[in-house]
């Protein structure tokens, strides 16, 4: 066989086996990927695991993954996985017929958020690199990173507060847990009232003498504007997300005490842009739940202002709530909205946000509340 017929042959057989993978390479070839856990909290662990698998007859001799991944999710570093600017991530692979792989990847969450992971690329050649072919591939991934916990006695709130049920004279329901004595029957008592020691003691039907008690609610609310003539652009967001933190710690020091907790705030979330955040108060781990991943969605920027926010409360009505606002001035206007909560029965108390500077100042000085 001459020179030329050799290389005549081998021309062909590299534009044939080139036209073949670039029409079949990626046919079959499915991509999926998900997180070992949908939700961890700021500074966690995670894995992010990958399947690839190549489904027909045909090998792929190289196959180039290349996706786009937040920043704030670090990757350690692995064979055949390369991170270029600390976002863009790329893996090669080798696939035989049917052939199914499966990769692990340790990811650290440095920072509380709701990450997509939307797509993927998939790049794959012939054997000789003069062929190549790319897909897309949609994906439906998320991970929620919940607020970094503290410990309450970095927030400081007074040792007496949302300590649970507290005995007054002025509520209207009787608790039926909360006896308070025995009296007379009256006309009218239910009968698993009757205090059948007292009435075989005394000779006379005697009930028992229920107290009265306060079922607390506490609604937490977080500010996200600096100052009152600040526009759209949060100018030091790590300040709020200081305030998110409390709001995590607080809800769930609160709701582990029986009381029931709801969360608002004038920033919005990042799959309702454009809307304030409103949770009613519940007590429930579940509700815990959705209070955390309220905050992970959350994003640091104004809906409204928050003197608008104060506003529709006071439009509803309100009425026999605690507020908490977590904030870092109070305007004059708020003040006097503040007044009408406190006229309408509401308690109002405050947890202030102090500039980064001012803590380091002190010494990383603890935020101050009102007695409550």
């Amino acid at each position: 066989m001459s020179i030329q017929w050799f290389i005549f042959t081998t021309l062909v057989v590299v534009v044939i086996q080139g036209l073949i993978f670039r029409r079949w390479g990626l046919k079959n070839v499915k991509y999926h990927r998900y997180f070992s856990v949908p939700a961890v909290f700021e500074g966690q662990e995670v894995e992010m695991i990958e399947v690839i698998s190549n489904e027909k007859l045909l090998p792929v001799p190289w196959l180039r993954i290349e996706s786009k991944i937040s920043a704030n999710l670090k990757f350690q570093k692995q064979f055949n996985l390369d991170i270029q600017h600390q976002q863009f991530h790329r893996s090669i692979f080798s696939l035989m017929p049917y052939t199914r792989i499966i990769r692990r990847h340790k990811v650290r969450c440095l920072k509380r958020g709701c990450y997509y992971l939307n797509s993927v690329t998939m790049t794959c050649g012939d054997l000789f690199g003069f062929q190549e072919v790319s897909k897309e591939f949609q994906l439906s991934v998320q991970l929620l990173v919940y607020p970094k916990p503290l410990r309450m006695e970095e927030i400081s709130l007074p040792s007496h507060s949302w300590q649970g049920d507290v005995t007054v004279k002025r509520w209207i329901v009787e608790d039926p847990f909360m006896v308070a004595g025995v009296r007379d029957y009256a006309y009218g008592d239910p009968l698993n009232r009757i205090n059948w020691k007292a009435t075989a003691r005394t000779g006379k039907i005697k009930v028992n003498k229920l107290d009265f008690t306060a079922n607390p609610k506490l609604m937490i609310y977080l500010n996200v504007d600096i100052s009152d003539d600040m526009w759209s652009a949060v100018t030091e967001p790590e300040r709020i997300e200081k305030g998110i933190s409390y709001a995590a710690s607080i809800a769930y020091h609160v709701i582990s005490r029986g009381i029931e907790v709801g969360f608002g705030s004038n920033g919005y979330l990042i799959d309702k842009p454009g809307e304030p955040v409103r949770i009613e108060p519940r007590c429930s781990m579940e509700h815990l739940t959705l209070i955390y991943e309220v905050l992970a969605k959350l994003i640091i920027a104004r809906s409204v202002t928050f003197f608008t926010f104060l506003e529709q409360d006071l439009a509803s009505g309100i009425t026999g709530m605690d507020f908490l606002i977590i904030t870092s001035y109070i305007s004059p206007r708020m003040e006097n909205q503040i007044k009408k909560l406190e006229e309408y029965g509401n308690t109002v108390r405050f947890l202030w946000l102090h500039p980064q500077e001012d803590i380091r100042s002190v010494g990383h000085e603890k935020s101050n509340i009102d007695a409550y």
